[in-house]
C-alpha cells in the first residue's frame, strides 16, 4: 500500500470512529499500537490532532477509565479524506485496455488549458465531452517525460481539441498547435458554423501519427 493510500485509510478508520462515539474522538483501546504511530505521523502533517491533557481529562471523565491517547481528524484531514476518495481508482477504470480510447499525452501547459475548460462546464455553450472531466481528474504525469497520460474517445479528443481552440483564441496558440501535430484532431470554427457542436466542429487530419513532434 503507498503511503498516500495507507494515509486515507487512517483517516477513514479515525471519521467512522469518531463518529460512532459522537464525541469525535479516537481512542486508545481502538486502534493498536502500530496504527497509533501511523496516527500520529499523520499529526505532524495537520490532518490529525492529537488529545492534550484537558482533552484527556474530559475523555477519561466521559469514559470513566484513564485516557492516555486519543485523536480526531482535523478539518484539513476531513478535506484530504474526501479529495481523495473522490478520485477514480486506478484499477477501477478500465479506461487504458478499451480498444476505443487513444493514450493521450499532454504537456503541462495543454493540461492546464485543459482543466480550465473542463472547470467552465457549467457555463459553456458547447461543453466538454461527456466523461472527459472524469479523465482529467485521473489523468496521471509521466514525470520522466513531463506528459499528463489520458485514454480518451474520439469525441473526448475532439473536445479537447477544442478545449485547445478556445485557449488558442484567448491567448497562446502553441497548445492547439501541438495537439493537431501529434493527433491531427483540429477544432474547425467553419465546420462548426452550420453544426455547433464539437464533434461537428472538429477534423481529423494525417498528422497523427507522431506522439513526439
Amino acid at each position: 500500500m503507498r503511503n498516500w493510500e495507507r494515509a486515507l485509510s487512517v483517516l477513514e478508520a479515525l471519521c467512522e470512529r469518531g463518529q460512532a462515539v459522537g464525541h469525535g474522538w479516537t481512542l486508545d483501546t481502538e486502534l493498536l499500537p502500530p496504527h497509533q504511530q501511523h496516527v500520529n505521523a499523520l499529526e505532524g502533517q495537520g490532518l490529525v490532532e492529537l488529545a492534550c491533557r484537558e482533552d484527556r481529562a474530559e475523555l477519561s471523565a466521559l469514559e470513566g477509565r484513564p485516557v492516555r491517547w486519543a485523536a480526531r481528524v482535523t478539518p484539513y484531514g476531513h478535506d484530504t479524506l474526501t479529495y481523495g476518495q473522490s478520485r477514480p481508482r486506478a484499477d477501477s477504470t478500465p479506461a487504458e485496455t478499451d480498444p476505443d480510447r487513444q493514450l493521450v499525452e499532454l504537456i503541462p501547459s495543454q493540461m492546464a488549458a485543459l482543466r480550465v475548460f473542463v472547470g467552465l462546464a457549467g457555463g459553456l455553450r458547447v461543453p466538454p465531452a461527456e466523461g472527459l472531466a472524469e479523465q482529467v481528474r485521473a489523468a496521471s504525469c509521466d514525470h520522466g517525460i513531463k506528459r499528463w497520460r489520458l485514454y480518451l474517445t474520439p469525441e473526448q479528443m475532439e473536445s479537447v481539441a477544442y478545449g485547445l481552440w478556445l485557449h488558442r483564441m484567448t491567448g497562446s496558440a502553441a497548445e492547439a498547435n501541438r495537439f493537431v501535430r501529434e493527433y491531427g484532431v483540429v477544432h474547425s470554427p467553419a465546420r462548426a458554423s452550420n453544426n455547433p457542436s464539437v464533434s461537428g466542429g472538429a477534423v481529423r487530419g494525417g498528422a497523427g501519427g507522431s506522439r513526439r513532434g
